[in-house]
Formats: C-alpha cells, sequence, structure tokens
C-alpha cells in the first residue's frame, strides 16, 4: 500500500466527521458514533489492527473520557452553584460599577474575566458565563455572542487548568515511537511538554495581545451607530494595556510554572491590574461610548432573557468578596498541588487507577482522580455552599442542571476519544511491509505524506490544522488528541523542530474554538439567541484568521529565522529548544500530567 493510499484511508474518519458535522449538519451525538465505527473498520480491515488492540485502545480512551468529563462536571457545577447562591449577581455588579464604558466593559468582563473563567473551567465556560453577563449589563445579544466567541483564543491552549495540553498534547503525543526517542535522548515526558508549553505562551503571548483591541473594534464596527472600526480604535491605549496586564503574567507563568496556570494566574493578575486602573480613570478615553438607543436595535440582535437568570440567588445579595472566594480558594487549591516543591500533588497521585496490558496487550491506562482539577472544583463547590449559607434545594438545583449538561457532553465524548486513542495506537498492526516492517500509525501516514507533499513551509500551515481540529469537534483538547501526533511526525519528516509544531497546532486549536460550531450554539443558547450561528460564524473567522497568519508567521520565523533546533530531530545541535525563546529562560519541570502512559 503507497503512501497516498495510507493518507486517503487514515484521513477518511476525519473527512467523515467534516461531512457530517458541517456539510450534513449533523448533531454530534449522531456523527461522533459513526466516525468511531468508521475508524475501527478501517483500523481493522485496512491497517490489520486485531479486533483486542481496537477493545484496547476503546479503554484506553474511556479512561480518559473519564477525566475529561469530570473536569466538566466540577466545572460546570462550581458555576451553577454561583448562580444560585447570589454569587453571579454579585459578580455582575461589580463589573458594573467599574465603568458605563461599553469599550472597557468589555476588556474587563469579556477579556480579562471571560480568559479567568477559561483559565478554571474551560469547555465553552467562558462564553456561556460571559455573554449573559453582558446582556445583564445592556449589550445586544448578537453582540455578547460574538464577543463570548472570541474570548476563546488566548486563554484556550492553557484553559480548564491547562487540560489540552495535559490531556490533549500528553495523550495526542502518546505513542511507542515518540516515547523511545525521548528514552534514546535521554529526556522525560514532561520536560518535553515543558518545552512545548514555554513555545505555546510565547506564541500566544504576542498574537493575544491585540485580541481585546480586535474585540472593541469588531464590537464598534458591527453593533455602533456609525459601524466604524477607528471608533474601537480610540481607545488603543487601554485595549493594549489591558492585553498586556495578561500576556505578560500569562507568558512568564508558562514559562515558569507550566500549562496549568498561564490563563488562571495571568488573567487573576490582568483583573486587579486593569481593575485598579480603570477606577482611577488610567488610559480611559474622555468620552463614553455606548450602543444606540436599545428600542432602535434590528430584530437579528436581540434575545430571550437567560433562562438561568431566574435562578441568580432569588434575589439574594452577597458580598462581592464572598462572591469571588470560590475561585480564589480554586487558584490557591491549583497552586498548592501542583508545585513540585510541595509534597501535596504527590501524595494525590498517590490514588491511581489502572489497567495494565488491557486484554493482554501493551496498551495501557490509567486515572489519578484526586489529582484531577476536577477535585478543587468539588471542593470550591462545597466551599460555597457553606460561605454562602445555601440551602439543599439550591445545591440539588444546581447539581442537577449540572448533571444535564454532562449528560450531553459525555455521550459525544464516549465516542470520539476512543476514535482518537484507535488512531493514534493504530502503528500496532499485522500489515507487513518490505523488510518485515509494519504500518506507521494512521496520524503518521498522515504526516509523511503532508510532508512529502508541503514541503518545509509547513509552520505556517500547522495552526489551521489545530484550527480545523477544533472546529470539527469544538474543543482545544480533542484537537490536541487527534493532530498532535501527526504535526510531530510532520515536523520528523521535515527535520525542523518538532516541539514548536506541536505549540503551533496547540495554538491553532485554541483560535478554532472562535468558530467551533458547538461553542456558538451553547452561547446563543444561554442568551436565547436562536438561529443566528451563521451569523456570529461571519464574524468570528476575522480574529481567527487574524490569530492564524501571525501565528504561522511567528511560526516560520521561529523555526527558520531564530534557528530552533529539537534535541529529537536527526541532525541538529545546538542548544535546547526552549533556549531559543523567552529571553533564554530554562524551564522548571513540571509536576506529572495527569494521566502518563
Amino acid at each position: 500500500m503507497n503512501l497516498t493510499v495510507q493518507a486517503l484511508v487514515a484521513v477518511a474518519p476525519i473527512l467523515l466527521a467534516g461531512g457530517l458535522l458541517v456539510g450534513f449538519r449533523l448533531a454530534a451525538k449522531y456523527a461522533m458514533p459513526a466516525v468511531y465505527v468508521a475508524a475501527a473498520v478501517l483500523a481493522w480491515l485496512v491497517w490489520r489492527v486485531d479486533a483486542r488492540h481496537i477493545a484496547a485502545s476503546t479503554i484506553q480512551g474511556l479512561f480518559i473520557t473519564f477525566d475529561i468529563l469530570l473536569i466538566i462536571f466540577g466545572a460546570i457545577l462550581l458555576l451553577k452553584t454561583l448562580e444560585r447562591s447570589g454569587g453571579v449577581a454579585a459578580i455582575r455588579r461589580s463589573f458594573h460599577d467599574i465603568s458605563d464604558d461599553r469599550r472597557v466593559q468589555v476588556v474587563i468582563i469579556a477579556w480579562l474575566f471571560g480568559s479567568f473563567i477559561e483559565g478554571a473551567a474551560g469547555f465553552g465556560t467562558p462564553a456561556a458565563v460571559a455573554a449573559p453577563l453582558m446582556v445583564a449589563l445592556g449589550f445586544p445579544a448578537t453582540a455578547a455572542v460574538m464577543i463570548g466567541m472570541m474570548i476563546q483564543s488566548t486563554a484556550v491552549t492553557f484553559g480548564a487548568v491547562g487540560t489540552p495540553i495535559l490531556i490533549g498534547v500528553t495523550e495526542g503525543l502518546s505513542s511507542p515511537e515518540l516515547s523511545a526517542r525521548l528514552a534514546a535522548a535521554g529526556l522525560s515526558f514532561e520536560d518535553y511538554r515543558q518545552t512545548i508549553t514555554i513555545y505555546a505562551a510565547c506564541l500566544h503571548g504576542i498574537t493575544g495581545t491585540l485580541m481585546p483591541t480586535l474585540m472593541v473594534m469588531m464590537m464598534t464596527r458591527f453593533f455602533g451607530a456609525k459601524k466604524s472600526w477607528t471608533e474601537g480604535l480610540s481607545v488603543l491605549p487601554f485595549a493594549i494595556f489591558g492585553g498586556l496586564a495578561f500576556t505578560v503574567p500569562y507568558t512568564l507563568t508558562g514559562v515558569l510554572l507550566g500549562p496549568e496556570f498561564p490563563s488562571l494566574l495571568g488573567a487573576a493578575v490582568g483583573l486587579m491590574v486593569v481593575t485598579f486602573a480603570a477606577r482611577r480613570h488610567f488610559l480611559v478615553p474622555k468620552d463614553t461610548w455606548d450602543f444606540p438607543t436599545a428600542g432602535t436595535w434590528p430584530a437579528d440582535w436581540l434575545g430571550l432573557e437567560p433562562t438561568g437568570s431566574q435562578h441568580d440567588g432569588a434575589g439574594r445579595r452577597i458580598p462581592i468578596g464572598l462572591a469571588w472566594a470560590p475561585y480564589a480558594l480554586l487558584a490557591g487549591l491549583l497552586v498548592i498541588t501542583r508545585l513540585r516543591q510541595l509534597p501535596v500533588g504527590d501524595l494525590l497521585r498517590t490514588a491511581r487507577i489502572a489497567w495494565v496490558a488491557i486484554l493482554g496487550t501493551e496498551i495501557t491506562a490509567s486515572t489519578t482522580p484526586l489529582y484531577l482539577p476536577a477535585t478543587m472544583l468539588l471542593i470550591a463547590v462545597a466551599a460555597t455552599w457553606l460561605l454562602h449559607r445555601m440551602n439543599g434545594r439550591q445545591i440539588t438545583g444546581a447539581l442537577r442542571d449540572s448533571s444535564r449538561v454532562l449528560l450531553g457532553a459525555g455521550f459525544v465524548l464516549l465516542f470520539t476519544v476512543p476514535m482518537v486513542r484507535i488512531y493514534i495506537n493504530s502503528g500496532i498492526n499485522n500489515f507487513e511491509l518490505a523488510g518485515g516492517a509494519t504500518l506507521p500509525s494512521m496520524p503518521i501516514a498522515m504526516a509523511a505524506w503532508v510532508a512529502d507533499h508541503v514541503g518545509r513551509i509547513w509552520p505556517f500551515f500547522a495552526p489551521a490544522v489545530g484550527a480545523l481540529g477544533a472546529f470539527i469537534a469544538g474543543s482545544n483538547t480533542v484537537s490536541n488528541l487527534m493532530f498532535s501526533l501527526f504535526q510531530h511526525g510532520v515536523a520528523t519528516q521535515l527535520a525542523i523542530s518538532a516541539a514548536v509544531v506541536v505549540a503551533l497546532q496547540a495554538v491553532g486549536a485554541a483560535a478554532g474554538n472562535m468558530i467551533a460550531i458547538h461553542n456558538v450554539v451553547a452561547a446563543s443558547a444561554t442568551v436565547g439567541l436562536m438561529g443566528q450561528e451563521g451569523n456570529t460564524l461571519r464574524k468570528t473567522i476575522l480574529p481567527t484568521l487574524y490569530y492564524l497568519l501571525v501565528v504561522g508567521t511567528l511560526g516560520l520565523i521561529t523555526i527558520y529565522g531564530l534557528k530552533a533546533s529539537d534535541p529529537l530531530v536527526a541532525g541538529q545541535g545546538g542548544e535546547p529548544v526552549e533556549q531559543v525563546v523567552c529571553d533564554s529562560t530554562r524551564p522548571a519541570t513540571t509536576s506529572a500530567p495527569l494521566l502518563r502512559r
């Protein structure tokens, strides 16, 4: 079987997913089971992977799905608990008191608060939180959804406490071939993953600084009385200040602490700095910009009152400091459990559930449930219940609402993640090539074909592949699971830095969240705006293209201009790749990944 046929067979399930989800507009709960079956059948019939390995890969995928679902449940439960306690309403009041200028509100509420929610929760939660918050402050529903989608960019790669890296890249790169190469080079996987983290943080730090400016410009262009881009530029000094207040601590955190903290701590620092500055009118324009009078808004700007607003504490007024306390506790718990200097993380990881040699194969699955961010989220929920003096009916309602969300996400992931593991483990097969070798795994086959036909300009296109995965799957994590090994394989074939290319994948997948159909639908539903998804996508494609073009260009500069090397690329020497960018800072080794196989 020649390379072109291998690549066509390997890409077929991905094309099927795109066709069903986008072309036929089939719901993911129907499309992804079909894609899983297609991947399993092709692995069995064409790749000659035996049934035991397909079943073992499926079980391994279910272990990963368990971790992801626990994180989703904890994140949504904390949000729903705060809604019912009155905490969300208090947070809303705190933002309204800072400034009536919509441009300032976008920088603080969408860019900084939304990025903080992304860092803590991820999985589309920022748009679901920020969109109704902006509507409550007087934003048109369509504008709130558009801005809410743009939140899901810079912060996403390190969202949900680093899940897209800790699970997406970790599991996406988990393969016998890479493990052997790391061992031969004398590298641990944690060190190599930290190299990828540093590159991703630097790429985002440069590109993301302009995102609050773009948010404001798109708001004034599409929802202002004058339909003007320049009205947004009038707040440029404050918007740039807001961008840097997030991206500077964000990048430094990625370099020094690892993938769990950049979005969470970067946004927390930015919120404190920018809120303090806005209250003192630092760089805030003298004029105040607002939308046209609400009575003149077109019908397609309007949505319904968010259904969750009736649960905002039933009129309870929680003090603002108390409303923020659960998120402060969450950040503190995450720091304590992730710092290698403290024994807490190692202690939590001792509670490990593992299935070694699944069904007699060389495939192993494991989970460390107490170490997952979900545990810290559940502790924050318990603290909210006590601090906000909630009754049993309120917490029961929050549990019910969260479980309903979990059931919808869970069914799709039950097929999506196992499909990805079949892809990755397909290198364990009975197809004998000349010389007795077996077929490489499906991602490696695609990588070899791409390397042969695209060539050394690939770093420019690598982010677009990540964005495509997020567009289809609605998740940076799933895109990284699907394409990390593919991207690594292309880089290896081209003898360029694979760490940089995988970082480009992770950053591109974050940008792709701005056009992820699932996220648009979810955000629209929170403000009662349905049927406008296409209109939203036509707008958010603009910042997505900005992100992909800038990051792709930076990738070319980093690899060919700065001569970034990679110790895993044969024939390359020089310093380790993490020393090429970010002022030669040597990364601290991060704690062990959530899942290690």
